[in-house]
């Protein structure tokens, strides 16, 4: 085996998640996909002849080359300027487990198992996972403002989860202290769409709104009701759309954040058309057609059945799902007669077909 002769760990959110639903009396089977590893007393030239393909430059991180794990060589990291790049990092043989567990975030995620099982806990890990705390591992937690987004994100990722006070102390420094405009949109980016997947995707603003730190970059989210969030699929785009925003403060957040456009246009197609798919079947046809041409939903249905998603009655939608999408099908069939559609050009072909189009939506919706 590749790895056979080296001193390897398994590390993180594996470790940490196995924990917790040993302690709630769950499947503790974790997805290899989900496994990170530390290589303690090894080099990079080691597990490049191996094979394993390093990631990037800036830090030692490497590939399995068969299972495409991550193998991190135990480092330590100074800070030495702004920004997430303000690191000198190093990763020498000589750097211990302990060592590499310090430079960590938060207790539960600086938890290493060795090949035998057994758990190196230097921090405590163990102890706040059973206390239900997000605990830092040392003051230079401070060093990296991205850990203000990420602990608000495991409030949000591990239920029952409170913020330890000494940690709310440094969160709120922190944000005070102007540190989170160092960070990069994309980094913010992928912290809040992580939340917004989270099992409690409104914990994440809480926490953010008590230490301030929603004013650098999520100032429109400060006092919203959020509690309704979860209640929906824990689909990014859909919560996104969700968000109670007026479209002022979705374009300004989406800019800042450099959103993928098809989140605007979800939460754009939520305030425009969502409230009249909600009186269905009592709706106006020339309202119903109009909305489904500006959908583009007679070319794909994508963001029509995106916006189905997002009702709150599962019944409803289940039976939207169940007469508006046939009736769609129809309706694309629905074309003028040959010998009017010879008479006519320009606009007055398009009012014309509007016109047949709208009274076949009458008849179906009439007879629903």
């Amino acid at each position: 085996m590749l790895t056979e002769d080296l001193d390897i760990y398994l590390v993180g959110g594996a470790v940490r998640d196995r924990l917790i639903a040993e302690r709630a009396g769950q499947d503790t089977d974790v997805s290899t996909s989900d496994r990170d590893w530390v290589v303690v007393g090894a080099t990079a030239q080691q597990l490049l002849d191996r094979g394993f393909a390093q990631i990037g430059k800036d830090f030692p991180v490497f590939l399995h080359p068969d299972s495409k794990e991550e193998y991190a060589l135990a480092r330590t990291e100074r800070k030495r300027g702004s920004g997430h790049k303000g690191f000198d990092v190093d990763a020498n043989s000589g750097v211990t487990l302990t060592e590499d567990l310090s430079r960590r975030d938060l207790t539960i995620n600086a938890i290493a198992q060795g090949a035998d099982g057994q758990l190196i806990d230097p921090h405590g890990g163990e102890a706040d996972i059973a206390a239900r705390c997000l605990r830092h591992v040392s003051d230079a937690f401070v060093e990296d403002p991205l850990r203000v987004f990420r602990v608000a994100r495991f409030a949000a990722q591990l239920p029952g989860f409170e913020v330890a006070p000494e940690t709310q102390v440094l969160l709120t420094n922190m944000c005070d202290g102007r540190e989170l405009v160092t960070l990069s949109a994309e980094r913010v980016w992928q912290e809040f769409v992580k939340a917004l997947a989270a099992p409690e995707p409104h914990r994440f603003f809480e926490v953010l709104q008590s230490c301030h730190g929603l004013s650098d970059w999520l100032p429109e989210c400060s006092a919203l009701p959020l509690d309704r969030l979860a209640l929906h699929r824990p689909d990014p785009l859909a919560r996104f759309a969700l968000l109670p925003l007026n479209a002022d403060d979705v374009q300004a957040l989406a800019e800042r954040l450099l959103a993928p456009k098809a989140f605007v246009q979800a939460a754009m197609d939520r305030m425009s058309y969502l409230s009249l798919l909600s009186d269905w079947p009592r709706v106006d046809a020339t309202a119903l057609l109009r909305a489904l041409e500006q959908l583009k939903a007679l070319h794909d249905t994508q963001r029509l059945v995106l916006l189905m998603q997002l009702m709150d009655s599962p019944a409803l939608r289940q039976r939207i799902e169940g007469e508006l999408l046939p009736m769609l099908d129809d309706l694309k069939a629905v074309v003028l007669p040959a010998d009017r559609a010879a008479t006519l050009m320009g606009p007055g072909f398009g009012e014309a077909l509007m016109e047949v189009r709208v009274q076949y939506l009458d008849e179906r919706l009439a007879a629903l």
